[in-house]
């Protein structure tokens, strides 16, 4: 870092942005003291990034006081510049830096919701997803493509995006009067009992497959009559199809939703679920800071492990860290949650950094041995290291031989799956780069 005595050199990190890659990503601005100030999302991280440091920049109201605190600036690569654009706002809530405005506040991406217990489930978009009794899709970063697209579809699906409580059953329904979307042949309005809840069922099962990703042959087969339509001379119709195929293509401009968690998809309160931890554990303080540790392997080969954090019960995904286990053969999960365990506490000890207030490991009781066996190892006392079993969920502890049962609706519970949950995300992640570059030879 430059010298904090010199509060106008920002040259060094001037100098580092020189080395950005022309690729999409998220820049990380900080201060002398090393804190996150501003997170930006580019299309290209070093052009991007390297206009903060020019003249007009300095001299532009809007941006001269972030120019004169920035001491460093990092970046996080992204796959495309949608990706960066959900990146982004991920790390501005985590983080909250000073210079962000925008997307400190309650803005959320909207997702397509389509519930799943109901008769004949409806679809809608929406930026509060239920907790429970939906299937999600998104998030998406263009709200009115995603309008446009959802109208494509019901030219297609003929789904209802209504409120109604419809049942089968309900003899009542025969004389309601459908509304417009049937008329034009956009819906099959089940509301006037035109459709059998089996056939409507069917009609939303080949909807999720579409947007589960088998949609190639559809659009296939759209591409194909919009070329008859034109050779045809039905200019208009071809048109329609071109518009349609467009909005359809659209729907590629969202996130994975396990890649780009967004907090108000899971139906978790941070605060709740730490104090809830605190109860459970029997912690002497309310914890701030949780790291997670997966492993993830094919057939024993390219194995990888992952370590994230979480503070004040939200991630933090500048401190997570990945590891490519080097000490162990074949497929032997106690081993590698051994090894990382080892070279992550290690560092912090070797560096004297703070251990977070819980470490969870993804796993049972042998999971659990394998990480306190490293820190025995080493021969430093560990943190309160927990682990959380998959299948039904349940917490081990070092000092209890049966595990804890928590209610499947507690904060505390919830908290410890979405840490469990993005440490799995983010190892699998990290698998996959690495497989595809053993097949690729990249």
């Amino acid at each position: 870092m430059s010298d904090v005595s010199n509060p106008g050199d920002n040259s060094l990190a001037a100098d580092k942005v020189r080395s950005f890659p022309h690729a999409p990503g998220v820049y990380l601005m900080k201060d002398a003291a090393g804190r996150v100030i501003y997170v930006g999302k580019a299309k290209d991280l070093r052009s991007r990034a390297g206009s903060y440091f020019l003249k007009a920049a300095a001299e532009e109201p809007r941006t001269a006081n972030l120019v004169r605190d920035i001491r460093d600036i990092e970046y996080l690569e992204a796959e495309s510049e949608i990706d960066a654009l959900l990146v982004e706002a991920r790390l501005i809530k985590d983080i909250l830096p000073k210079y962000n405005k925008e997307l400190r506040d309650d803005k959320t991406f909207p997702y397509l919701e389509i519930t799943s217990r109901e008769e004949f489930p409806r679809v809608r978009i929406t930026r509060q997803p239920k907790d429970r009794g939906t299937k999600l899709y998104g998030p998406f970063a263009n709200s009115s493509g995603l309008r446009g697209a959802i109208q494509v579809l019901q030219k297609i699906f003929k789904f209802r995006i209504c409120n109604l409580d419809i049942r089968e059953d309900d003899p009542r329904w025969q004389w309601f009067r459908p509304c417009l979307l049937a008329s034009i042949n956009q819906c099959t309005a089940p509301c006037n009992r035109r459709i059998s809840r089996d056939d409507y069922r069917k009609s939303i099962r080949r909807l999720r497959g579409f947007l589960d990703g088998r949609k190639e042959s559809l659009l296939a087969e759209m591409r194909r009559d919009m070329t008859a339509a034109a050779e045809a001379m039905r200019y208009e119709e071809a048109a329609e199809l071109r518009d349609e195929i467009k909005l359809l293509e659209t729907l590629d401009q969202r996130g994975e939703l396990d890649t780009h968690v967004q907090p108000e998809v899971f139906p978790i309160d941070p605060k709740r679920g730490l104090a809830g931890l605190r109860k459970v554990l029997h912690l002497a303080q309310t914890p701030r800071t949780i790291e997670g540790v997966d492993i993830a392997h094919l057939g024993g080969k390219e194995t990888v492990a992952s370590v994230v954090q979480f503070i004040d019960g939200l991630p933090f995904k500048p401190a997570y860290q990945r590891f490519k286990i080097r000490l162990v053969e074949g497929a032997d999960d106690f081993r590698s949650i051994h090894e990382v365990v080892a070279r992550r506490f290690h560092q912090l000890d070797a560096e004297e950094q703070a251990f977070p207030d819980i470490l969870l490991i993804d796993g049972g009781r042998g999971q659990l041995n394998a990480a306190l066996a490293a820190f025995a190892g080493l021969g430093i006392e560990p943190p309160r290291v927990i682990s959380l079993a998959k299948r039904e969920e349940e917490v081990y502890t070092p000092e209890a031989e049966a595990p804890l049962r928590l209610s499947r609706h507690s904060y505390a519970l919830r908290l410890l799956q979405y840490v469990r949950d993005e440490a799995h995300r983010f190892a699998q992640h990290y698998h996959h780069i690495l497989r595809r570059k053993s097949t690729l030879g990249e």
